[in-house]
């Protein structure tokens, strides 16, 4: 087991912003560690990396308590925070070295070590380039080598691809997965497109409070409705509500049904089901019967942003 964290708290002065947090990450696990702005997550970053103290509770890396060996800890998590901490004079080179030599690495594994970060992150064409004069893409993957010079066995990465581009996030992503198949990686991210498909486990924070904790998948198992069916149906009919509606309405677990309206001969329909239940193979069927040809069938999933957004809102109340 890589980090474990057990009722952290944090106080800033009167201020509470971590709230008896505890969780697990896996040695080899990709954790995406979501929550709106001060939810707490940075905060908790902060902690993990021995940035700053808990006010209560216990975290261990790799079984080492931050309290009692906080050197020990850092040696082994590589750390890349919100705000990239570069030195815009330095050449890349340069810089990558000298975050080597805080680690107090020997200048041979430097070397070995600058060679590698180079390859990995993508950075030969821009070396030995003024780290002042590279694009926000390749200041994020300058910031990634930093944290990974040492050859950290946990990384923490607090929003990696804030300012990107399409294309750079796709890069960092591809980087964040391959390191992961060797590496523990927390990281949190404000896309959340990036979670499904980056991370193994989500833990949603709020209010310094963990609210939810699970695979993507399980989550949106878990805060999933009704069933919405799409589907589009091509028939001899002239009243798809006359002669489709009621068939589609008799349907096994079907609760309601909606008739979109189109131009054409086909028909498109919304059913909504009983939570759990699956319906397409019975509306197959139905329309094998009925002679109906089936354009489009399709399940709507519950989306990561919806669950996020029903865990995370605040309602306000006006008088």
């Amino acid at each position: 087991m890589a980090i474990t964290v057990r009722d952290l708290t944090k106080f800033y002065g009167s201020e509470k912003a971590v709230d008896s947090i505890s969780f697990d990450v896996q040695t080899g696990e990709i954790l995406g560690f979501l929550g709106p702005n001060g939810a707490g997550k940075t905060t908790t970053m902060k902690v993990i990396t021995c940035y700053l103290p808990p006010t209560s509770g216990e975290v261990m890396v790799d079984g080492l308590s931050i309290a009692e060996h906080s050197l020990a800890v850092r040696r082994k998590i590589g750390y890349l925070p919100e705000h990239n901490p570069l030195y815009l004079e330095m050449n890349v080179l340069e810089y990558l070295t000298y975050a080597g030599e805080l680690h107090t690495m020997a200048p041979v594994l430097i070397r070995s070590r600058l060679k590698e970060m180079v390859d990995l992150c993508g950075l030969g064409d821009v070396r030995h380039k003024d780290i002042g004069e590279l694009s926000k893409g390749y200041r994020q993957r300058v910031g990634l080598a930093q944290a990974m010079i040492h050859d950290p066995q946990v990384l923490i990465l607090d929003e990696p691809t804030s300012g990107l581009d399409p294309n750079q996030i796709v890069e960092i992503r591809s980087l964040i997965r391959q390191l992961g198949r060797q590496k523990t990686v927390i990281f949190s991210t404000h896309i959340l497109s990036e979670v499904q498909a980056t991370c193994d486990r989500v833990v949603i924070i709020n209010d310094g409070r963990i609210v939810a904790d699970g695979t993507p998948a399980q989550l949106q198992s878990q805060f999933r409705g009704s069933e919405i069916i799409s589907v589009e149906l091509r028939s001899n009919t002239t009243n798809a509500m006359a002669d489709l509606h009621p068939a589609l309405a008799a349907l096994p677990h079907v609760e309601s049904v909606t008739y979109v309206p189109s131009d054409g001969p086909a028909h498109r329909f919304v059913l909504h089901a009983a939570k759990g239940s699956d319906v397409r193979e019975d509306l197959f069927q139905l329309a094998v019967r009925n002679g109906w040809v089936m354009l489009e069938l399709s399940r709507k999933a519950t989306s990561l942003e919806e669950v996020f957004h029903r865990l995370t809102r605040t309602d306000e109340v006006t008088a």
